[in-house]
């Protein structure tokens, strides 16, 4: 067993621990010495790990959409047909505003980071191809585009409302928008 200065999982610990205070005090109120402190590490070994905090949310938010991205992979990977796709996307909209609110403060902290810097502008387009990419196996691009655009909505609809609506809503809308499709594609 190795003994001494070697930890290979500290990147790793650093990252999650950002995500969690993220998650907590919001993109501003997240520091190296925060960060740092909540992963049991050195502060100097955040400089050895990341160049800077920008690094580090950049590897933070990665992390995170690519666990989102696998979320949507999953979900929608296991439908055998276009029904078992709706279905599957309904479950993904109920299941991402079924109360994670970590989830739902770090996707929306990505979110206004994405609006004032382009880095991560373009960490959430490439979050956004990739969803659209498992939609695309049971739709066309357009429909695609707009059942994304649905799953977004009315998660953080569902999320944030003091009464959230029921499933009957979240599948009518993606009947709504998936017999758009069939129509065009006819």
């Amino acid at each position: 067993m190795a003994t001494g200065r070697v930890d290979p999982e500290r990147r790793e610990r650093i990252i999650a621990a950002a995500l969690d205070l993220i998650a907590e005090e919001g993109v501003a109120g997240t520091s190296h010495r925060k960060v740092a402190a909540r992963a049991g590490v050195p502060l100097g070994s955040m400089t050895y790990h990341f160049q800077g905090m920008d690094e580090l949310l950049r590897e933070a938010f990665t992390s995170f959409s690519a666990t989102m991205v696998a979320l949507f992979d999953s979900r929608l990977g296991a439908a055998g047909s276009a029904d078992e796709a709706r279905e599957a996307v309904a479950d993904l909209i109920h299941h991402l505003s079924g109360g994670d609110e970590r989830q739902l403060v770090l996707t929306h902290e990505l979110y206004t980071l994405a609006a004032r810097q382009p880095a991560f502008r373009e960490l959430t387009r490439e979050w956004m191809r990739s969803s659209r990419r498992a939609l695309e196996r049971h739709f066309d691009p357009s429909t695609a585009r707009q059942l994304d655009a649905l799953v977004e909505g009315l998660s953080m609809h569902r999320a944030l409302d003091t009464e959230p609506h029921d499933r009957a809503l979240t599948v009518d809308a993606i009947a709504r928008i998936t017999a758009a499709g069939r129509q065009a594609a006819s």
